[in-house]
């Protein structure tokens, strides 16, 4: 019977967990000699001037926030409290910082609490933290996926020092990958992983260490099941995940990340990127509808008059899947990012309603003419000559006439400038005509 590595065992990512600063990958630029990080790993007491200062770690998952945390806790010596905003409340967190307060009182002994997933916290919950952190009753660790410009509350903010982990990168993972087929706590050399299984991991994991060590734990105990040899191949590899997995939280900031990388390549043209991303969230089961939301947005903002078709293109699609639903949805999707993508671009009707709202905001409106008021009711014209000197443009054989459609203070407005760009080319010619007539009162 084969030997088995994993038999009443914590998984893999779990066991190599790293013990020191030294041994985290990646995050140099947090983790630096002096830096705020660096300091509050130091223990109490001593010369090394340890940091008492909360931070908030924002980052992806799988950059090592939780284990940052507890290896400060344990090289502070201080007592480490761990709490998640999913599974706990604010009666959790106000027993956690009176036992700390009263462990300070008592026993002089400092706790870390670490709180994960702080941005699933309620601003009120958030205001139970306050006092706790602006008397030092505990040092704040909270750890959060979102943005904590829109997730936590300012007061927080202020208090704590903001700290940005990054994506790990493939040389990163690949280290971590071999140090945890060889390390007594990992695969303890049971397994053989050479650079291109490695790499392959690494690109598969998406910068997150602990589906990079999750999907080489599922390779291994493939490997070991069939008991054929040790070395670990490209094809287990794929046998023993699903489909590739993406690092992508519907509900975090690689939802607004992504999309924004999607909208600006159909923007730029690019089709392949534009698709890329696409698969992205269609992988990730993003909600099929906000993608099409989007898609609407895009073809009348940058798009708009060089082609009017794409609008409705646009419109044609987000219909088409809401009847039809997911997976099939994905092809009406596709169908109108690549025809978003080869069209003309034109923002000119973005651009000449936001300069018109400005106008308008800053008072420049002006008297509706006269001869545009409404005459419909009795006595209009006799009261205030509402309608009267009003030229019907159907009575002349070009359905344009001249007449003054803005008073003075904004006759001279101009709003909307076409672009030379597909069907707006044309457009804009016409627009050139017709204001030549229209506004012959000028002269």
């Amino acid at each position: 019977m084969t030997e088995s590595i994993f038999d009443g065992l914590a998984p893999l990512a779990a066991r190599m967990r790293p013990r020191s600063l030294d041994e985290i990958a990646g995050q140099e630029h947090i983790l630096r000699k002096g830096s705020p990080l660096y300091q509050l790993a130091q223990p109490e007491g001593e010369k090394s001037y340890a940091s008492t200062t909360s931070v908030i770690l924002w980052g992806p998952p799988g950059t090592g926030k939780t284990t940052m945390a507890q290896v400060i806790a344990r090289t502070s010596r201080r007592k480490f409290t761990e709490l998640s905003a999913v599974s706990s409340g604010v009666k959790d967190v106000r027993e956690a910082i009176d036992r700390a307060r009263l462990d300070r009182e008592s026993f002089g002994t400092s706790t870390i609490l670490f709180l994960d997933e702080i941005h699933r916290f309620s601003k009120a919950q958030q205001d139970v933290l306050l006092p706790a952190v602006e008397s030092g009753w505990v040092v704040l660790i909270a750890a959060t996926t979102e943005n904590p410009s829109f997730s936590v509350i300012s007061p927080l903010l202020s208090r704590s020092l903001l700290l940005t982990l990054n994506p790990l990168s493939e040389t990163e993972l690949i280290t971590l990958i071999h140090r945890a087929v060889e390390d007594s706590r990992g695969l303890r050399g049971k397994v053989v992983v050479n650079e291109e299984v490695a790499a392959q991991i690494a690109m598969l994991s998406g910068g997150d260490a602990r589906k990079a060590l999750t999907i080489l734990e599922a390779g291994a105990q493939a490997l070991l099941a069939e008991g054929a040899n040790d070395q670990l191949t490209l094809e287990m590899v794929e046998k023993s995940i699903d489909r590739a997995l993406v690092r992508y939280d519907a509900n975090g900031d690689q939802h607004y990340d992504v999309i924004s990388a999607f909208i600006k390549s159909v923007r730029g043209s690019d089709t392949d990127a534009a698709l890329h991303y696409l698969a992205r969230m269609v992988e990730a089961g993003e909600d099929s509808r906000f993608i099409a939301r989007r898609l609407i947005i895009l073809a009348a903002e940058d798009i708009g008059l060089a082609d009017p078709s794409a609008l409705t293109l646009a419109v044609s699609a987000a219909e088409a899947v809401a009847m039809i639903g997911m997976p099939e949805g994905r092809i009406p999707l596709a169908e109108a990012t690549i025809y978003l993508c080869l069209a003309p671009k034109s923002n000119s009707a973005y651009l000449a309603i936001n300069s018109a709202i400005a106008d308008v905001r800053a008072g420049k409106s002006g008297q509706i003419p006269n001869a545009l008021r409404s005459s419909n009711y009795p006595g209009a014209r006799q009261a205030s000559g509402a309608g009267v000197g009003y030229r019907y443009p159907h009575d002349d054989k070009r359905s344009v006439v001249e007449q003054a459609y803005l008073d003075g203070k904004v006759a001279g407005s101009v709003y909307y400038e076409p672009k030379e760009l597909g069907a707006e080319k044309e457009l804009g010619e016409r627009w050139s005509k017709l204001r030549a007539i229209i506004r012959d009162f000028r002269k």
